[in-house]
């Protein structure tokens, strides 16, 4: 496996140093890799961390003009699970039709791979280790990583928006309730939350227990979704989650979008379904996401397209 790397430093373009041991894979090393060819608009990367035992594959996405633009910034999209964001969910591409179409606004998306192993997930994922689970329990540490690690060397070897209010962070099942986490736990860094088809049944719902203790709530926008061919369990959890996101504050409509997929099943071609509208709530057109500021605000705005397919009344 051959890098652009020194010593803890790794180099980017002529010889530029970053912080942290994000290299550039001039190979390509992983099976997932194979599945789908990486477009000029892809950069593969490995970030080496303190925190997480094992290195983890990091795809960049490069929104259209991006080499062209040279004087612009973006918002960025971290996504767990970015093999299959990738591979499977293809969401390079929607997200390059979506900017097309002018619906959303250019954006860098940071595509996560998981360990590869069902342990990795359980592990990153989860935040607490009930007593019969075989792992779990790790993702403060993984949250230190991506914020403390990859995010500052993102922003420095990327032409990004560095605020919360231009970074989201998502995720499906798993990947949900962790975005979900570490929104809550890192309000100053994650403005923007996807938290799609969330496993909430993890640890007796540990994740409604958390929005609960929370005094007072990010300013954060979230985008909760689930598929209406999922267990019912997983319907009614997710409703349970949405009540208390909406007791902690949170208004359905403009701060908070909880959206169901008729026919959608726990699988990643029904996430992938939803990603469009996902993305069109979380990264609206300038003129279209300052109505929605305006509108957290407690001034009018234009109901999102999203919304208006949503069974977010009950």
């Amino acid at each position: 496996m051959a890098y652009f790397t020194a010593p803890c430093r790794w180099r980017h373009d002529a010889g530029r140093p970053i912080a942290f041991a994000l290299a550039l894979v001039m190979t390509m090393p992983v099976a997932w890799a194979q599945e789908r060819k990486l477009g000029p608009d892809v950069r593969l990367h490995e970030i080496a961390s303190e925190f997480v035992s094992r290195p983890r594959q990091v795809i960049v996405w490069l929104p259209p003009g991006y080499e062209s633009e040279r004087d612009r910034r973006y918002p960025v999209l971290y996504m767990h699970d970015g093999q299959n964001v990738y591979v499977d969910w293809r969401i390079d591409e929607i997200a390059r039709a979506l900017i097309a179409s002018k619906e959303i606004e250019p954006l860098i998306m940071v595509l996560v791979s998981n360990g590869g192993r069902a342990q990795d997930r359980f592990e990153d994922y989860t935040w607490t280790k009930p007593a019969e689970a075989p792992a779990g329990g790790k993702a403060e540490v993984y949250g230190r990583m991506l914020v403390e690690e990859l995010k500052p060397s993102i922003d420095e070897a990327y032409r990004t928006l560095s605020g919360a209010a231009d970074t989201a962070v998502g995720g499906a099942s798993l990947g949900g309730i962790v975005s979900l986490y570490l929104g809550l736990k890192y309000p100053n860094v994650f403005g923007k939350l996807a938290v799609m088809s969330p496993a909430v049944w993890w640890d007796d719902k540990v994740i409604v227990r958390e929005v609960a203790r929370f005094e007072s709530r990010p300013a954060s926008r979230i985008w909760l979704d689930v598929g209406l061919a999922e267990p019912k369990s997983m319907v009614a959890n997710t409703k349970e989650l949405r009540q208390a996101l909406i007791r902690k504050g949170w208004t359905v409509g403009t701060d908070l979008i909880y959206f169901e997929l008729p026919g959608g099943r726990h699988d990643e071609p029904s996430f992938a379904r939803r990603a469009g509208d996902m993305l069109k709530y979380l990264f609206p057109p300038k003129q279209a996401r300052s109505a929605l500021r305006g509108a957290s605000r407690g001034t009018s705005a234009p109901p999102s397209r999203c919304d208006q397919a949503v069974a977010c009344g009950t």
